[in-house]
């Protein structure tokens, strides 16, 4: 069986095509921006087109953009190939990729994950090691207020290194997720709703819910 893996919910635009479980092609770059320009001529020009029985896409949270991009290709791409669709968390395939980098087995302290946010937040969640199941729902929370709260001594993710720098102690892990590193990602985190996962309020808000 062949898997397409998209994942654009963050700076990283990363793909990465595996056939019976073998990574076949990837393209993996912290692009910034242009995902949506970039994402399909990827796709296209990878092995077979990068034509999948299956369609695995990061759902967030992570960038309103980013999140978007991702999922709207990933729809199109399974409905037109006649797929199947499923979806991860950003924030659980980076503890995965964090796991697999520290080789601490089931002695690791639980995992903390800290992604870059909007407007001063980073989106979190910690993670039992062992299992990589999620030890409390992902939030969106200030970098002041965690620098107060997260006491972990080791932080992994795009954000680690602002709240590690706001708390003055503690090492930073910068992580982005990675299609390539998929299989790192243990089946159960994986699901069958794709509905985007976005952490936080829009930041638009629509003229009729203003207020004069």
């Amino acid at each position: 069986m062949r898997q397409l893996v998209i994942d654009t919910a963050t700076e990283a635009l990363s793909v990465a095509l595996f056939d019976g479980g073998r990574l076949i092609d990837s393209h993996h770059e912290i692009a910034g921006r242009g995902h949506a320009e970039k994402l399909i001529p990827i796709i296209a020009a990878m092995d077979g087109g990068g034509r999948a029985d299956e369609i695995v896409v990061d759902n967030g949270p992570g960038s309103f953009t980013g999140v978007r991009v991702g999922l709207a290709a990933a729809r199109a791409l399974a409905y037109g190939w006649r797929a199947r669709l499923r979806a991860y968390a950003s924030l659980s395939l980076v503890a995965a990729i964090a796991r697999a980098a520290q080789d601490g087995g089931d002695t690791m302290p639980p995992l903390t994950v800290v992604m870059t946010g909007g407007h001063g937040e980073c989106f979190w969640r910690r993670f039992d090691a062992a299992t990589l199941e999620p030890l409390a729902p992902p939030a969106s929370t200030p970098i002041a207020r965690l620098a107060e709260e997260l006491d972990a001594p080791v932080l992994y993710g795009t954000g680690a290194a602002a709240v590690v720098e706001a708390r003055g102690h503690g090492e930073a892990a910068p992580l982005h997720p990675d299609a390539r590193q998929f299989p790192l990602l243990p089946a159960g985190l994986l699901s069958e709703d794709s509905t985007p996962l976005y952490g936080r309020g829009a930041d638009a808000v629509p003229l009729a819910m203003r207020k004069n």
